[in-house]
């Protein structure tokens, strides 16, 4: 198909691959999971690779518990348990106990919890369930004593935000139109807040409040007593308004900031609204004001910017813990409530916090820790005095001492200093003999910190390095470095990301026949960039559930809500800078391409597969190597969120198969 679109001819020659229940699509995409397990299948040492990740995903997950009068929940998966676990424990010493296991409601666990809010006294949970990676939630409430639901159910509540109230009668709480009322996209826009009484029908449930555009995204805030309602919209992703009702006295949302170029995270109290924004700071900071009159004038500052980004604040009593971000590592520092600082929070290593829980009234916090090589652990916080001990960790058989994790520094294109991560084992040679792994994201001021990586340590035992690049368009080094990444200022980010390739090749860390890239969602854009504008520069390409085709992406699924990171392909000036850089557009014939594997999710409810598919049949008609083009699409698989570890287990057995295969990295 051909078009003419601001007055540029667009050639779309795999369009018809858009409607994934065409017979025509059908057809095409099981010759492509033929093609796949022909490939795939055959590389050298794939039982091998299948078996070790078997025994590393049997190492578990563990997130910070959220205490409630007594009561502790939180979520972990242990062993060959295809999902997380939701679990209370009775009392700070108590024994813990299954509340809900998510993953023995379907044969192939491919249900998933998908958040859970427990009341303020502790004696109920609200939770969503979703099916086959949708992320589609349905609400239920599970009595915490009895261990069994409540007759409340409520469908439509994807990514809940949700508040009950004091006395746990009901709860403040977002969802989504009912598919028919109102627009045809109402699934995937509308999103409103309501108020559920528990044991009414849900379709009488009070509106509350409803944004001004269909795209905004609202979250709920309700401070401990009850009495003070604030709603927080994102309008896109470097724009908050904030509202605040008293619930005491009725009447409308009073404004509390509005139109102005900054986000805003909300920490609602009795006595303060606590701000935590990049108004007037770059690197962010900490406002706080009266709820009874939050005008702008009385807004007090607690935490000013510092050379750290300030990532957020929790409050838990009388203590506030600041997670700050430096060289996209975390640090946690516990002040007062006026900001004065009591002490810094020793962590294990160079990492990444994860949560912070606490009740408003509390005297202890806990946090979650991980790292590349660092499994992941809790650790409680007495307060205010901040004493630390471990609270829980997961076991696993991990040799963190043999491998290292440094920071370098290298310049991209325009001059600019990037920072990256290298991880690997400790003996490991720059002579460029080893294999490498570049990966990265780039996007929607999302910080690229470390993590614990399952899979990634068959790697890294068999010699590999992994490179992981802070690239402008992510939140590492601020607001500023989110927009020097974002609309027309995105092939920044693709530069940074060519410029740690070529860092790796000059440092003798990759030969380029030694070198692949990998990155999902925005990171599954960042690499297919990198693909298209330099060919030569990777041995392999893993590009998962990407977007590709940026000139109809807002078409599809949730994607309107991304328009203002990338631009609308309908304004002139935004269809110049996508037309540039989308990769499906960039494919050029008659190029040798390196080895490539796309992967796709056929219930992704974000980023649609028709992505993943068009850009696979453009690169099998135009590479002229002979190094694979490989799709990958998961059934009963969306985004990756709740993906049962079975699923997890063979997905990341094909992606290292074909790049171990393809970077001949072998067990050392």
């Amino acid at each position: 198909m051909v078009e003419v679109r601001h007055g540029v001819t667009v050639a779309d020659p795999y369009r018809w691959l858009e409607d994934g229940a065409s017979p025509e699509t059908t057809a095409w995409s099981a010759g492509q999971e033929r093609y796949l397990r022909a490939s795939i299948d055959a590389f050298p040492g794939r039982e091998a690779i299948h078996q070790r990740l078997r025994s590393l995903f049997s190492i578990g997950t563990l997130t910070p518990p959220v205490p409630r009068r007594g009561r502790y929940f939180y979520e972990k998966r242990t062993g060959t348990q295809e999902q997380p676990v939701l679990y209370v424990r009775d009392g700070r010493s108590g024994a813990d106990r299954v509340l809900l296991d998510p993953g023995a409601a379907t044969k192939d666990g491919a249900c998933a919890l998908d958040w859970h809010y427990p009341s303020r006294d502790g004696s109920l949970v609200a939770y969503g369930l979703s099916e086959g990676g949708s992320e589609k939630s349905t609400l239920r409430v599970r009595d915490v004593t009895s261990g069994t639901d409540l007759p409340d159910t409520i469908p439509f509540t994807r990514a809940c935000s949700l508040e009950w109230s004091p006395d746990a009668s009901g709860f403040f709480y977002t969802r989504y139109p009912e598919p028919g009322a109102g627009s045809a996209e109402a699934e995937n826009y509308d999103r409103r807040v309501f108020f559920h009484r528990l044991g009414s029908p849900w379709r009488d449930d009070v509106l509350v409040f409803a944004p001004k555009a269909p795209e905004d995204w609202p979250n709920v805030h309700l401070s401990p007593d009850g009495r003070f309602l604030a709603v927080s919209v994102s309008r896109g992703f470097t724009r908050t308004d904030v509202y605040l009702q008293d619930l005491t006295r009725g009447g409308p949302f009073v404004t509390v900031v509005e139109g102005e170029d900054a986000t805003f995270g909300v920490d609602l109290r009795n006595d303060r609204l606590f701000l935590h924004t990049n108004l007037g700071a770059t690197r962010f900071r900490l406002l706080a004001a009266s709820p009874e009159d939050p005008a702008r004038e009385n807004w007090r500052e607690i935490l000013p910017e510092g050379d750290d980004v300030l990532e957020g604040a929790g409050v838990v009593g009388t203590s506030l813990l600041a997670l700050r971000l430096r060289d996209a590592s975390s640090r946690l520092v516990l002040h007062d409530l006026e900001g004065r600082i009591v002490r810094e929070i020793a962590l294990p290593a160079l990492g990444t916090v994860a949560g912070i829980t606490g009740e408003e009234d509390g005297d202890e916090a806990f946090f979650g820790f991980s790292s590349y090589t660092f499994p992941p652990a809790v650790y409680r916080v007495a307060l205010p005095e901040g004493e630390t001990e471990p609270w829980q960790r997961v076991e696993a058989d991990v040799d963190a001492t043999a491998f290292t994790t440094r920071l370098v520094h290298y310049p991209s294109r325009d001059g600019t200093r990037v920072s990256m991560f290298l991880v690997h084992q400790k003996d490991r040679k720059s002579d460029g003999a080893g294999p490498a792994l570049l990966t990265g994201y780039g996007g929607f001021a999302v910080s690229h910190t470390p993590a614990f990586g399952r899979s990634l340590l068959l790697f890294l035992e068999r010699g590999g390095l992994y490179a992981v690049a802070h690239l402008r368009g992510g939140g590492e080094y601020g607001e500023d470095w989110h927009r020097a990444g974002m609309l027309g200022h995105k092939q920044n980010t693709f530069d940074d990301f060519l410029a740690a390739a070529e860092f790796l090749v000059a440092e003798g860390h990759a030969a380029k026949d030694r070198l692949a890239i990998m990155g999902g969602s925005n990171g599954g854009l960042l690499v297919g960039a990198a693909l298209t504008q330099r060919p030569d520069l990777f041995r392999a390409v893993v590009c998962q559930v990407p977007l590709l085709d940026m000139l109809r992406y807002p078409l599809f699924r949730i994607a309107r809500l991304w328009i203002p990171e990338y631009g609308d392909p309908e304004d002139a000036a935004a269809f110049a800078w996508l037309r540039a850089y989308s990769p499906y557009h960039r494919v050029v014939d008659e190029t040798a391409y390196p080895a490539v594997l796309l992967t796709a999710g056929e219930s992704d409810s974000r980023v649609d597969p028709m992505h993943a598919r068009k850009m696979a049949a453009r690169l099998q008609a135009a590479t002229s190597s002979d190094r694979p083009v490989l799709l990958r699409q998961a059934t009963r698989a969306g985004h990756g969120q709740g993906k049962p570890v079975s699923k997890l287990l063979e997905e990341w057995t094909d992606v290292w198969s074909f790049l171990c295969a393809e970077l001949r990295a072998s067990p050392r």
